[in-house]
């Protein structure tokens, strides 16, 4: 067990949401579980954080300002592909047609809002253990 927790207290997460309570919460959820959070309001301030930092995973909401989370994502995809392949998508539009096929095509673990803590952090585990 302390293997595991050490290799976790590694592990750089971004929590892209432009709900702040939502957001203090995941970091506060994240860090106690022995992740290092960092949380941005919209894609486009997180894109920015991604292009001069190391990021293990992301967890990202699709409505918001600026950068919504479908271009965010598919514009990691092409910057840093690596990444895309360890987003978890939060919202509360997974069954909006608007973004079906989008869901489809990335594959990306997809949690309905609100989202229980415990079903985050099993997620994220079984996305960082898919690397290992």
């Amino acid at each position: 067990m302390e293997a595991k927790q050490s290799v976790r207290q590694k592990r750089r997460v971004l929590v892209v949401d432009d709900n702040a309570v939502l957001t203090v919460t995941l970091k506060h959820v994240l860090e106690s579980h022995g992740y290092e959070a960092r949380t941005f309001p919209d894609g486009a301030d997180a894109l920015k954080h991604v292009l001069h930092q190391n990021v293990d995973a992301v967890v990202c909401d699709l409505d918001m300002p600026q950068l919504e989370g479908d271009t965010f994502y598919t514009t990691i995809e092409r910057i840093e592909p690596r990444l895309a392949d360890r987003f978890i998508f939060v919202t509360g539009m997974a069954s909006d047609p608007k973004y079906k096929q989008f869901f489809e095509r990335v594959g990306c673990p997809v949690l309905e809002k609100p989202v229980e803590s415990h079903d985050l952090l099993q997620a994220l585990e079984r996305l960082l253990a898919r690397e290992a």
